[in-house]
């Protein structure tokens, strides 16, 4: 392998170089010391997620399986990114005498699963896609049960399996049925003879139907509440922003480079699958009271606000689906922060419990409340301008009847969103959480999310820049 290679291949590499050194560093660390581990995997962590930065040109390997270019190189540090945020909110989850002795095991699964994230996104073929995506999704069922003493930790794990090896098994049967219609497992190939046949849209329709379940898009979100709830916080998070913005990166790249010559075929497959997303998570997270159950839902209906820039089926719409994943990395991590800092604290998960924060945690209040006018878009919050370039990707191939729905739900939406802002800092509470003061980390974690809120959506380079990309590898 020749220095050009190992280029392209920087992110697997370190992820992997970093994943086995964190497991050796654990043999060597004695028993009564694995909290130090969390500081050891976070250096280690800050140190790939920064190299992954450091610009390189694209290129091909192993005869265009796997394909680097300076979008899907942007697409994986957004992940690693994310993922950093993650490992910091953490520290006071593993710091727990009850969690010491699994503190390596918990950064090297996510690593793996970062890999296999990473082999998708940069897949060329499909076999390398399906690779990935197992690589990906084995240690994530792993991590979702990773309180084993916690039977709804258990019970999220078993789902989470069960249905993922049930939607792969689906996905792998949509790909057969387009290997059969063309002859090729490379996207290359299959972009230059895919029609619009019963054969090709039956495979297409499996394919979308497997891969739906990995972003719950509606009718394939039932497993989202159930395991965000039984889930540790930690991995909650990395369930909503880091599995689902991989999941919605590679969607939108086949898309846009393999299925382009019969988008008018998904186009209005993924026209009522909007609809259905918006609405139901939108109506589901009017009555939830338990703060994950909530933030699953809202979820739901982030992901059927991202499929409106897929409608856009050009530069702008991956522009924007790319936008709004950052975006949604900062807002959603704020969100999933102050919760994971609460509970750790005061072992509070209901939003009625949040009665009266303000009193007692104004920061954390302030924090939330940022993240929750993000989500719901108001201006000038960095959510508004995600959503903002999303319903004008739609609405820019016609689809007006499609953003003038998305917009009504948006405003539903704002109900059940200040419904946790009213419960923090209007709501009378005898007994508030009481006052407490956060790890290190996780206080880093949640500035960083913070300043990214207010400030990713007036940064307009930052747009410019992905719309460069998404050219370079469309065109």
């Amino acid at each position: 392998m020749d220095l050009h290679s190992i280029i392209l291949l920087r992110h697997e590499l370190l992820l992997t170089i970093a994943a086995i050194g964190v497991l050796f560093a654990d043999l060597f660390v004695p028993e009564d010391r694995k909290k130090s581990m969390i500081t050891v995997s976070l250096v280690v962590f800050t140190i790939v997620t920064l190299v992954g930065f450091i610009p390189a040109n694209g290129g091909t390997l192993f005869g265009g399986s796997f394909q680097s270019t300076r979008m899907t190189d942007f697409m994986k540090d957004i992940l690693n990114l994310a993922v950093l945020l993650i490992f910091l909110q953490s520290t006071g989850y593993l710091s727990k005498p009850e969690n010491s002795w699994k503190v390596s095991e918990f950064f090297v699964l996510i690593m793996f699963t970062l890999i296999g994230m990473d082999f998708m996104i940069s897949a060329g073929d499909f076999v390398i896609f399906y690779i990935g995506l197992e690589t990906a999704s084995i240690p994530v069922a792993g991590l979702a049960a990773y309180d084993r003493m916690k039977s709804k930790s258990a019970e999220a794990g078993v789902k989470l399996i069960l249905l993922s090896a049930m939607s792969s098994g689906v996905m792998l049967f949509g790909l057969s049925l387009i290997y059969a219609a063309t002859g090729s497992i490379y996207f290359s190939d299959i972009a230059l003879q895919v029609k619009t046949t019963p054969l090709i849209v039956l495979g297409f329709i499996f394919f979308l139907s497997g891969l739906g379940f990995k972003l719950s898009i509606v009718p394939f979100h039932l497993w989202t509440a159930d395991v965000y709830e039984g889930a540790p916080i930690n991995i909650t998070a990395f369930l909503s922003v880091v599995s689902k913005g991989a999941a919605a990166f590679i969607l939108v790249i086949i898309l846009f480079s393999v299925f382009k010559n019969i988008s008018q075929s998904w186009e209005w497959i993924l026209y009522a699958l909007v609809i259905v997303t918006i609405t139901i998570g939108n109506l589901f997270a009017l009555r939830q009271d338990n703060i994950k159950r909530f933030l699953a839902f809202s979820s739901i209906t982030q992901v059927g606000f991202l499929l409106l820039g897929v409608m856009g089926n050009n530069d702008i719409g991956m522009t924007s689906v790319v936008y709004f994943m950052l975006i949604y990395v900062f807002t959603n991590l704020a969100a999933f922060g102050v919760v994971e800092a609460i509970y750790n604290a005061s072992g509070v998960e209901t939003i009625s419990g949040y009665r009266g924060l303000y009193k007692t945690n104004p920061l954390l209040s302030l924090v939330m409340m940022l993240a929750l006018f993000s989500l719901a878009g108001i201006p000038p919050l960095a959510g508004f301008f995600g959503k903002f370039f999303l319903f004008t990707s739609a609405a820019s191939q016609g689809f007006y009847i499609l953003v003038v729905i998305a917009a009504l739900n948006a405003t539903i939406s704002l109900y059940y969103y200040l419904k946790v802002v009213k419960a923090m800092f209007i709501d009378p509470n005898d007994e508030p959480v009481e006052k407490f003061r956060s790890t290190w980390p996780m206080r880093i974690s949640l500035f960083i999310t913070a300043i990214g809120i207010i400030y990713v959506g007036f940064a307009s380079n930052i747009f410019e820049f992905i719309v460069s990309l998404a050219k370079d590898l469309l065109h």
